[in-house]
């Protein structure tokens, strides 16, 4: 009898008289269910201490511009449209991580956002970038449209396509010390900024 043998032997022995386990229940919340609410995410996002703005899509750039302030380097994906690029905003084309980390900002759209969570889910598509560049820069900013906004988790899994890379944010970057002191910044940006379309 080989050693592999005689242990699965004593598993299979020690495990002879152990209760049946009952199936976990797998009656999940469906998504369809609710109907986003747009204040709710609001208020979730302002809770995790993420700054929200109502604008229009022609107001994007010039939000931009006065969050960053006059002469401040705005980086963006690629993809992202021209219109909600602030004057003077370059674009990722394979950036080195220090020249990144040199932004002042970065300005991305998103792919969904959970109301009941206050959640942002970037997918790495063209107008969201490599995850690397929202992870330097000491401000995010994300434009978001209203009908990206789902009710729940269920909700978004459905409408988020599972073999692209998803990075869910909630709030600006944070975690607590050894004295559960907040501590921002440590794993990404400090700033969290979400700019809300109203058309």
């Amino acid at each position: 009898m080989s050693s592999r043998d005689l242990i699965l032997d004593r598993v299979r022995a020690a495990l002879r008289d152990a209760p049946v386990v009952p199936e976990a229940p797998r009656d999940y919340r469906p998504a369809g269910t609710n109907k986003a609410d747009l204040d709710v995410l609001v208020d979730r996002l302002v809770d995790y201490k993420a700054e929200v703005y109502r604008v229009t899509s022609a107001e994007v750039a010039a939000t931009v511009a006065g969050l960053v302030g006059e002469g401040g380097a705005v980086l963006v994906p690629p993809g992202l449209p021209a219109s909600w690029r602030p004057e003077g905003a370059f674009a990722d084309d394979g950036l080195t991580p220090d020249r990144i980390a040199a932004a002042d900002a970065v300005l991305t759209a998103a792919a969904v956002a959970v109301a009941e969570t206050g959640t942002i889910v970037l997918d790495a598509s063209p107008d969201q970038g490599r995850r690397i560049i929202t992870l330097l820069p000491d401000v995010h900013i994300i434009v978001l449209r209203p009908s990206q906004v789902v009710a729940s988790v269920p909700d978004a899994i459905a409408h988020l396509d599972g073999t692209r890379p998803l990075t869910w944010i909630s709030g600006p970057s944070a975690t607590s010390d050894i004295e559960l002191n907040r501590v921002e910044g440590v794993h990404g940006p400090r700033h969290l900024h979400v700019l809300l379309l109203t058309d």
